[in-house]
């Protein structure tokens, strides 16, 4: 499979992650999902339309949704949304540390990146599930007849 390929891969399994937190997890997972498609939307356009810029785009991006998802993560306080902010750390650290040292992106850069945003997608994956599961149990007691 060539780069190209694991990417559009990758893209792919990011779409279905937030279709499935719109779906199925709470108000704090599709806000969260929503963001995050913004993020790749504009990390693609701006890739698309800036390739010389691509660093700085990806930079004020990532520090944009960060800023975005610690919103959420106060308004909301989902559990799940702390290990999003590391990784968010994390990943706008990686992209500061290339930016400042001028580096050109390398397979470290890659494979840092992709365990940041899969550990993202995760994280969004585990709160929808608990939000799901907290809602068919609430459900569940509210069904049950009264002794």
């Amino acid at each position: 499979m060539s780069g190209e390929s694991f990417r559009l891969l990758g893209d792919l399994l990011s779409v279905l992650v937030a279709l499935f937190a719109v779906w199925k997890g709470g108000p704090a997972e599709r806000v969260a999902a929503a963001i995050l498609i913004a993020n790749m939307a504009i990390g693609l356009a701006g890739g698309w339309l800036a390739p010389g810029s691509d660093g700085l785009i990806r930079l004020c991006n990532d520090g944009l949704a960060a800023a975005a998802l610690l919103a959420v993560t106060l308004r909301y306080g989902a559990p799940w949304m702390g290990g999003v902010m590391l990784f968010y750390a994390a990943q706008f650290s990686l992209h500061s540390y290339y930016l400042v040292t001028d580096r050109p992106t390398d397979f470290l850069y890659a494979e840092i990146n992709n365990i940041n945003w899969s550990g993202t997608l995760w994280c969004l994956v585990i709160g929808a599930s608990v939000a799901w599961r907290r809602r068919v149990v609430a459900t569940r007691v509210a069904e049950q007849p009264a002794p």
